[in-house]
């Protein structure tokens, strides 16, 4: 959920904001995320509630402020809507049984002796999801090991349709990797070779693969185009005409995907 600035520049004077610093405005807490390609401010309201501000270099604190309080009704109303869809996340016991998903199909977890592979205790094998029994008995270990493996099997899977998608796309292949992004499902960061970093959510390789296809696209358009402004909404549309109404399905699942968190057993 994001909101742009007008390309004018009000009220100028005071010092920059710069990279990572922390911003408060009327209460408020924003993380600083500048960068070079922007020439608009910028607001994310993050899944897990935080607040980020994206500014162009050498924005100063007052312009940012006073978009930061123009903003305040925005603001607010997206954190309403961000707490409501994270009451939504489902909290597992990762016992023997329970329903897990990888590529929007579903597989029983299956808790087995160990296999004598202790550097691999989730595997997936004939259509179930084998879980070593003494990781098992420990829910954040289990938690972990689960994570470490939707990482490994979403990074292979997403190697073979990065390439596809960066070629309709017209850009350059970014490198990837998949990892925890807290509660995001996705990020891009430009390199100074103009091919970039892009990182997926762990938790994103639950989701049908049209939908992983849709955070893949999305973070790709950010190689052409940082923020969410017309610009960038127009050449997402180019790639992907049917985005609009991904996103809308993306944010209506996406609320009920296992983002890691476990039972805690008494």
């Amino acid at each position: 959920m994001s909101a742009q600035s007008s390309p004018h520049f009000p009220r100028p004077g005071g010092a920059a904001l710069v990279e990572g610093q922390t911003l408060v405005v009327d209460g408020l807490s924003l993380n600083v995320c500048v960068s070079l390609r922007r020439k608009r401010l910028g607001l994310t309201v993050e899944r897990d509630g935080s607040l980020t501000l994206r500014a162009p270099q050498e924005c100063d604190r007052l312009r940012a402020e006073d978009f930061v309080q123009g903003s305040r009704h925005w603001i607010d109303s997206k954190l309403r809507l961000s707490e409501e869809r994270r009451q939504l996340h489902p909290v597992r016991s990762l016992r023997d049984g329970e329903i897990h998903r990888y590529l929007g199909r579903d597989y029983r977890l299956l808790v087995v002796d160990d296999s004598g592979e202790p550097a691999l205790p989730v595997r997936l094998v004939a259509g179930r999801m084998r879980l070593s029994r003494s990781v098992a008995a420990a829910p954040q270990e289990a938690r972990k090991a689960l994570a470490a493996w939707y990482s490994r099997a979403g990074l292979r899977w997403v190697r073979g349709r990065l390439q596809p998608w960066a070629a309709r796309m017209d850009v350059l292949e970014p490198e990837v990797e998949v990892r925890d992004l807290g509660h995001r499902w996705g990020t891009y960061r430009a390199g100074t070779d103009d091919s970039g970093r892009m990182a997926l959510h762990w938790a994103a390789f639950q989701l049908p693969i049209h939908l992983v296809d849709y955070v893949i696209a999305h973070e790709l358009a950010h190689v052409r185009v940082a923020g969410h402004g017309p610009d960038y909404w127009r050449l997402l549309g180019r790639a992907l005409p049917e985005c609009r109404t991904l996103k809308a399905e993306l944010d209506e699942l996406g609320r009920r995907v296992w983002m890691g968190d476990v039972e805690v057993r008494r």
